[in-house]
């Protein structure tokens, strides 16, 4: 068995205490604002303890059961948090969050990689064949999400059945690229994901890393809960939209963790894996978790999320697109080019401050 690294303390293991604070903040009925943002630090420090767990687990199991991990506690606090939002009745908000945490993961979370990595490396590359596969992946989400708004734009109705057939067609994409990626074509992805972790995974057995990961998601799933009950009077105090709330508070609070991974890796000179957490995260949002909510909402509800989006939410997608298609070209980037990603992103994040 190989020797394990003794692990280094974290910046987020100490936003721990949070959890404690977000629960007297809330039940003592402190200010909207304060309750959110404790709350939500309290989310960030869980997601990576769920991070830590996963990573843990993942070294020793088959890489089959790696990606089903991956897929099912990747973005579990984003799905929670989305589950109680749509019982609030906040469906705007849940399908913001959701196009929210594609274009961070794309633009923010690539963008923030490639210019810390570009810092202290002049030039990086990274795997062309995975970047290609993953902007591919990206595309075929940005059509499936468009066709529905399309429709109502046109036909003046919303289109529930529709809704429903398009995320049944995403989710049957994502079991595919699996196959594609752990399966028919995996020589293309083998060497990085089957690279060594860092030395900052915790000294965890298999067992206490699924006791811990248990533990996160159990009281994750309370703290979501108490960040949407606190997301109504925050909009009601700030005059923040749902849809702002959604695409750039939500959204950030549930990715820092793998942002904070993915900036790692590319200053150890690792961008490959940079862009695949980055794009790994996006589309297991997209074809994933988006048609999970899907179907779910008829049972949460009484009825059927819709896929439709406004024009800046669509617009947003389809550059995003455009981009990740850009970046997967050449297999390689510089500092200048994360800028420019991280630009674009505040554009898209200062245009929904306002509309």
């Amino acid at each position: 068995m190989p020797r394990q690294t003794a692990y280094r303390f974290h910046i987020l293991d100490s936003f721990l205490v949070f959890v404690p604070i977000s629960l007297f903040s809330y039940y003592l009925e402190f200010n909207s604002v304060f309750s959110f943002i404790v709350t939500g630090v309290a989310i960030v420090a869980l997601s990576h303890v769920i991070v830590e767990a996963t990573g843990v687990i993942a070294q020793r199991v088959s890489s089959t059961v790696s990606a089903l991990l991956n897929a099912t506690f990747g973005n579990a606090i984003e799905f929670l948090i989305a589950v109680f939002a749509l019982r609030q009745g906040l469906v705007d908000m849940v399908k913001a969050s959701m196009v929210g945490s594609i274009i961070i993961n794309v633009l923010l979370l690539i963008g923030l990689s490639m210019f810390f990595g570009g810092l202290k490396y002049k030039e990086q590359s990274f795997n062309k064949d995975s970047a290609g596969v993953s902007s591919t992946m990206l595309i075929i989400v940005v059509v499936g999400l468009v066709l529905p708004s399309m429709y109502d734009m046109v036909q003046s109705k919303p289109a529930p059945a529709m809704s429903l057939a398009v995320s049944t067609v995403l989710g049957i994409v994502y079991l595919l690229s699996l196959l594609y990626t752990l399966g028919t074509h995996k020589h293309l992805f083998v060497v990085e994901r089957e690279a060594p972790s860092p030395p900052t995974h915790r000294p965890w057995s298999l067992r206490a890393a699924f006791i811990m990961l248990l533990v996160a998601v159990g009281v994750g799933s309370y703290e979501s809960y108490l960040l949407v009950n606190t997301v109504t009077p925050l909009i009601g105090d700030m005059g923040l939209t749902q849809r702002f709330v959604g695409l750039v508070l939500i959204a950030l609070l549930t990715n820092i963790s793998e942002h904070i991974s993915a900036i790692s890796f590319a200053r150890k000179n690792n961008m490959t894996m940079s862009l695949e957490i980055g794009m790994s995260s996006a589309l297991q949002i997209a074809l994933f978790v988006v048609p999970v909510l899907v179907l779910l909402s008829t049972a949460l509800t009484g009825n059927t999320m819709d896929l439709v989006f406004g024009p800046f939410s669509l617009v947003a997608l389809v550059m995003t697109a455009m981009i990740a298609n850009y970046l997967s070209a050449d297999g390689i980037c510089h500092w200048l080019e994360g800028a420019q990603l991280i630009s674009v992103y505040l554009l898209i994040a200062i245009a929904f401050y306002f509309i």
